[in-house]
């Protein structure tokens, strides 16, 4: 895959000329809203270097595959126009890629409970893990009924393996690392938690958990980790797995209270899998969501304590946009991937890629205040892929994966 950063004047038909590649493949690959305007700076993906296949009368999909020496998930990750659907019609013209930047390994993506499952179904063939958030538990220990149904079910029949989500969620909803302190100090409840969470996951056919704490106090840091040494445990005599969530710690004496209550040796000693997050800029100053430089830090001190296979690093998939100037405390507004890109084109604004943070930008104003946005794209994407190719990572996640971003699937 080809990425091609639009020059001014630049149209689609020149840009599929100049490779030498039909129209219609490079409209289909980049999903745009009016293909008839683009603007500097952004972010084209040009299918080169694979193959094309047109269907004929009475081929199947798997029968393409067999044919082609592919599988049917991989024609459905490499046309996502399919929709992980198993219909062709003849006269369709289907891709085959050449291998991407980043050797493919896991990929895990999250979703919220009720996610649509007609998007599911698209982005199901890219994963390897669905993971499903976010479910909580009471002071007692006890995780309220999981109902997830559908994405499970969806989740299984693309061979997905579905985890859920366990937070310090409470019965209203609220994230609590008072209830979580709570339950670490009380033998019955942490066991009544363990106990629960096997067995949610045995009755509703996960095949493990993500386990997500955050705001534990530092005196809790062995509670922490003798838990997660029974969960796996207990897990592990179901043959069900445990994922870990982990905070953007960059040293082992690292201070603050996401940080210092994990501890990264004993935890990714028990651990399945490990995400990576990275650090959170909503409240912060206009910048880059996950800066190449801040990550290459927190992805070297992780595999410097757990076995990098073990270690999959995030990409977000969405923006965000600050109104100017900023001023501290200020919350900056979240948008979809494929919608911070596309405003640019709306508003005319000219895409700038930041060099050191590897992200790219832009300005505008509405309404006489100024906007800042900051999102990803293809290259910056197929940076954080070679970071984690560079550290020979089992993977990357992709938080809030039912917003279909093409720009982060093409590269992928």
């Amino acid at each position: 895959m080809e990425i091609h950063v639009v020059q001014p004047g630049e149209s689609l038909y020149r840009i599929a000329q100049h490779y030498g590649v039909p129209l219609a493949a490079v409209l289909r690959q980049n999903e745009l809203r009016d293909p008839n305007r683009l603007t500097p700076g952004e972010c084209i993906l040009v299918p080169v270097g694979g193959r094309q296949y047109t269907v004929r009368r009475g081929d199947t999909l798997a029968s393409i595959a067999g044919a082609q020496g592919t599988t049917v998930r991989q024609l459905w990750r490499d046309n996502p126009f399919l929709m992980g659907q198993d219909r062709v019609s003849p006269g369709q013209t289907l891709y085959l890629a050449d291998s991407g930047a980043y050797p493919r390994k896991i990929v895990l993506g999250s979703v919220r409970q009720g996610a649509d499952a007609r998007m599911l179904r698209r982005v199901l063939p890219q994963l390897d893990y669905l993971a499903v958030a976010s479910f909580g538990f009471d002071r007692t220990g006890r995780i309220p009924g999981i109902h997830a149904e559908i994405p499970v079910r969806l989740a299984r029949r693309y061979g997905v393996r579905p985890v859920f989500v366990l937070t310090m969620q409470d019965e209203n909803g609220r994230f609590s690392g008072e209830r979580a302190r709570q339950v670490l100090r009380d033998p019955a409840a942490r066991a009544n938690l363990i106990r629960s969470a096997a067995q949610n996951a045995a009755a509703g056919e996960w095949a493990g958990i993500l386990l997500d704490f955050e705001y534990l106090m530092p005196e809790d840091r062995d509670a922490f980790s003798d838990f997660v040494r029974a969960l796996k445990a207990q897990l592990a005599s179901e043959r069900q797995q445990l994922l870990l969530a982990l905070p953007p710690k960059t040293c082992r004496g690292q201070t603050g209270l996401l940080c210092e209550a994990h501890d990264f040796r004993a935890l990714g000693r028990n651990a399945d899998l490990c995400v990576l997050k990275n650090a959170s800029v909503t409240l912060g100053a206009p910048s880059a969501l996950a800066d190449i430089g801040r990550m290459n830090e927190t992805v070297r001190y992780a595999a410097s304590e757990i076995p990098a296979k073990k270690l999959l690093c995030s990409l977000p998939a969405v923006g965000l946009q600050w109104a100017l100037p900023w001023h501290r405390g200020q919350r900056a507004r979240p948008l979809a991937g494929a919608q911070a890109a596309e405003q640019a084109v709306q508003v005319g604004a000219p895409i700038r890629y930041d060099d050191a943070a590897q992200a790219p930008h832009y300005n505008f104003w509405r309404g006489g205040t100024e906007q800042e946005v900051w999102f990803e794209d293809a290259r910056s994407y197929r940076a954080k892929c070679a970071l984690a190719a560079e550290y020979r990572l089992g993977g990357v996640a992709v938080p809030e994966a039912a917003q279909w971003y093409s720009q982060l699937w093409g590269i992928l």
